[in-house]
């Protein structure tokens, strides 16, 4: 049985930037340092017009030449240790990096090609999740073609972008293009509004929970209540590293809401709807899937990060669990992800 990580992640880096277009050369992140009082110093990303960390959220396990695919086979080794076959790659930055949509347009193109290139010398192991210019949805659809050709098995989708919900008919073209090619809209942990992540940021732990789970819980509620699925009924779609423990409450207030407002009852809501969730290993993985079924539940390591998502032995400890049957343990590790991203 093959073992699928349906959540891993690489670090962006310089080499990253190597295929921006010479015209788009203005864009090119830099990398400064800044040095702190005590001596250390941080590194950042210098987009153009904002400043990022840079290497933050690291999983030092992960060897910086593998998290950042400098080393594919060396990559490729550590996924043997582990006991993985197939990762399934995102990005790590998750927010808005720029205000200007030629930026991110000159950015996520680049990365592509970066994430490409790796997936060649992978020998199909190292599939991943593309990132496309949401602001021109022709341009979007010839960048996701091309993904497709070079490894993507899906299409990278913040639970705000810009302005617009996942709902937003604006977003309709793309997940046509999406559906003609067999790639599910993934929503990962993410935020793509900079008021938002701005405003979230005051309490002690930088507004995290808000910002990166209970949006993309939102957007799942989202599309759902607004019956996007129904409109595109070959899309799938993919909700990671969220938990699943929320599967439940979310089953259950929609069925309230939709008989509340007269609109029927949402049937049975992932498996009709095509709705992938990543599970953790600390999840109450038997009343989720009550709820959730059998067919629709995946699972990630996190791999390359370090918080608290992350768990690089996930699908063993998986396999240890003695409330979950072994023929639905090996649905969760192989046959679901192989399903959402159409491995």
């Amino acid at each position: 049985m093959t073992v699928i990580d349906a959540d891993a992640h690489v670090h962006e880096c310089e080499h990253t930037w190597d295929f921006i277009d010479p015209s788009d050369a203005e864009y090119r992140p830099r990398v400064v340092t800044e040095t702190k009082d005590d001596g250390s110093t941080r590194e950042f990303w210098q987009f153009y017009g904002k400043r990022m960390p840079k290497g933050g959220n690291v999983g030092n396990i992960a060897p910086r030449q593998a998290r950042e695919l400098e080393d594919v086979d060396l990559r490729l080794h550590q996924m043997d240790k582990l006991g993985v076959d197939i990762q399934v790659i995102y990005p790590s930055l998750l927010t808005e990096v720029s205000s200007q949509p030629e930026v991110e347009r000159a950015l996520w193109k680049s990365y592509n090609r970066w994430m490409g290139e790796a997936y060649a010398k992978s020998n199909g192991r190292l599939h991943w999740v593309a990132r496309v210019p949401l602001v021109d949805m022709g341009e979007a659809a010839e960048e996701l073609r091309l993904a497709k050709q070079n490894g993507a098995c899906g299409i990278f989708m913040r639970s705000v972008e810009g302005t617009r919900l996942l709902p937003d008919p604006f977003f309709f073209p793309i997940y046509e293009e999406a559906s003609s090619l067999s790639m599910p809209v993934c929503v990962h942990a993410s935020l793509g509004n900079q008021m938002l992540v701005d405003l979230y940021s005051q309490d002690r732990d930088n507004g995290n929970f808000m910002k990166f789970k209970l949006s993309v819980i939102n957007a799942f509620h989202g599309l759902i209540v607004s019956r996007i699925p129904e409109q595109f009924p070959q899309l799938r779609f993919g909700f990671t590293e969220v938990s699943s423990d929320w599967v439940p409450y979310v089953v259950r207030e929609l069925d309230k809401r939709f008989r509340w407002k007269g609109w029927g009852t949402p049937g049975h809501l992932l498996r009709d709807n095509r709705m992938f969730v990543a599970c953790q290993v600390d999840d109450d993985i038997p009343h989720v899937l009550k709820y959730a079924g059998d067919d629709n539940l995946v699972i990630g390591t996190d791999y390359g990060h370090a918080d608290t998502s992350t768990e690089l032995t996930a699908h063993l400890k998986l396999r240890e669990r003695n409330d979950i049957s072994p023929s639905v343990i090996d649905r969760i590790l192989d046959a679901n992800p192989r399903a959402l991203y159409d491995l």
